[in-house]
């Protein structure tokens, strides 16, 4: 999955047999099409923050924040994601999965692109083969590696995509991946219409979509300024935007942003300065957002360095954990705008669970701490100083700081941060193994799930897997919960393997991250959604 990103599903999952997921009606609770909610003020414009997109917007090749909001507001892909996480049907009329690696897909009929092109199977397969392409080293290409066929190497075709007629296809994929079906409302397995094959490069200047809005003409994307978005019609999905458009101002600092909106001159922002932490939510207010999101931070232990194998490690790294006081960090430093964290995973996943057997070592217990230790010296006596290494380009340094403090405080031992440069530079340190310190990790969703939290970090080999951690037990476990299709099974499998994190500890939990955000006077009906973005379709101007 995702590499490196803070570091990349779910239990919300697919069973066996038909998905008819239920529709979700938005706002006013309108889904039709066509002229149905022309009661919306076209001239309602919610204005919200955003930045540049760092490329064309084409789906399979935008991984950023910046692009990836336009994206998700102008396409709508097989199903997309409610406030809670929940996968709801948008273009599918049904997925089905007849085990877990076999998946039928069957759209509904009459759904177009805002050119008047219909959706169809075809437009799907194209644009993951696309997407795919070695050649075309597309961003998400690695979204598709579970597909028959797919290579990183040569422009193989998915063979594991089969088109039945004009609305159905099946995929096959390479590997059981239960949770599969549930990956299928990100960006990358969005649709393309036949005119972005023309001029892949100039379609991602102007895309034709077919979402609950489209770019409002050609002009509309003001580089470097804002990209102005108007409400789809003919978009007949459960998004169906109950106001007139939507304005991404690209803001040049989160300062502006948050100055705008205390004047009420931008209607809602999902990010806070700094600076203005502790004093926002006073500041707005009942129109302050301060909320999980699907975000989780941590530091990493190598199991290859010394004093951190073996048994002398496993006691080393829970003495480490119960001598980090995450209540007053996350306090002090974020002004509450992080939770502690209670598990490996995120609180906004379906299945997660704050009672996980085993995560009292996440609580703060300096006696405790101190005991491991001592126990942890008799295998072998501690020498030198532990250092937990960062990027100083990502803000780290205060809580590095507090975390080190906390341990040296402790434990008695010399505890500091080591600070790299930039982000790149750390990462290639961890990933060609020259790293000779713990280093921060952690982790953003792509889609709400509990698998894409725990195997492609803590699986033998997995590619995010930067302390080499192996644990056959614990492999066992996550490939039994991916492999079952039955969601309650597949939770207790992977709540048995976050058992044996909390015994190996192969990373160190700290805090799940919280979306920090807010809206002015003038607009009502906001909601945040599991992944820290507003639900910018269900957004009302205030009064009407």
């Amino acid at each position: 999955m995702k590499r490196n990103k803070i570091a990349l599903a779910g239990t919300a999952l697919f069973a066996i047999g038909a998905l008819a997921l239920a529709g979700c009606a938005s706002g006013g609770g309108n889904n039709g099409g066509g002229s149905a909610g022309g009661d919306v003020d076209p001239d309602a414009i919610i204005t919200t923050n955003g930045s540049e997109p760092e490329n064309p917007l084409i789906p399979t090749n935008t991984n950023e924040v910046g692009g990836g909001k336009i994206l998700d507001e102008i396409f709508a892909g097989l199903i997309y994601y409610d406030a809670d996480g929940k996968p709801v049907n948008d273009m599918a009329e049904e997925i089905t999965t007849e085990d877990p690696q076999n998946i039928t897909v069957k759209l509904k009929e009459g759904q177009t692109f805002t050119d008047g092109e219909e959706v169809t199977a075809d437009n799907f397969i194209k644009a993951w083969n696309e997407g795919a392409k070695a050649s075309n080293a597309h961003l998400s290409s690695y979204f598709f590696e579970d597909i028959e066929g797919f290579s990183y190497d040569t422009d193989s075709e998915l063979t594991g995509l089969k088109q039945v007629d004009d609305y159905t296809f099946t995929i096959a994929l390479n590997k059981p991946a239960s949770d599969f079906a549930l990956r299928l409302g990100y960006s990358a397995f969005y649709p393309l219409p036949d005119v972005a094959f023309e001029d892949m490069e100039a379609f991602g200047q102007n895309p034709i979509g077919n979402g609950p809005y489209m770019i409002d003409g050609a002009d509309a994307w003001q580089h470097d300024v804002q990209i102005d978005l108007v409400r789809n019609d003919d978009y007949d999905g459960g998004r169906k935007a109950q106001n007139g458009g939507v304005t991404i101002k690209f803001y040049a600092t989160q300062e502006a942003a948050y100055a705008d909106l205390q004047g009420n001159e931008v209607d809602v922002i999902d990010a806070i300065p700094t600076n203005s932490l502790p004093v926002f939510q006073d500041e707005l207010g009942d129109r302050a957002v301060n909320q999980p999101s699907a975000v989780f931070q941590s530091f990493t232990i190598g199991q290859f360095l010394p004093h951190f194998s073996g048994e002398e490690g496993q006691l080393r790294r829970q003495a480490l954990s119960m001598a980090i006081n995450r209540e007053e960090i996350t306090e002090t430093i974020f002004s509450g705008t992080r939770t502690p964290a209670a598990d490996f995973t995120s609180p906004v996943i379906d299945g997660w669970s704050d009672s996980v057997p085993g995560n009292e070592v996440l609580k703060y217990d300096p006696e405790k701490a101190k005991e491991l230790w001592a126990q942890a010296d008799a295998i072998a006596p501690w020498d030198g100083e532990f250092k937990i290494a960062y990027n100083a380009d990502g803000g780290h340094d205060a809580w590095v700081d507090a975390v080190s403090n906390s341990i040296k405080n402790t434990l008695g031992i010399e505890a500091s941060g080591d600070p790299y440069p930039t982000f790149q530079d750390l990462r290639t340190k961890i990933n060609d193994r020259t790293i000779t310190t713990a280093a921060r990790s952690g982790w953003q969703a792509d889609y709400p799930g509990l698998y894409n939290f725990l195997g492609p970090l803590y699986a033998t080999g997995a590619g995010s897997n930067d302390g080499d951690y192996s644990n056959p037990e614990f492999d066992d476990l996550i490939e039994a919960g991916i492999s079952n299709p039955d969601a309650d099974a597949q939770i207790e499998d992977f709540t048995k393997a976050q058992e044996v994190l909390f015994q190996d500890l192969p990373a160190i939990p700290l805090w799940y991250s919280n979306v920090t955000g807010g809206f002015s006077e003038n607009v009502d009906n906001v909601t945040f959604g599991w992944n820290s973005v507003p639900l910018y379709y269900e957004i009302t101007k205030a009064g009407e």
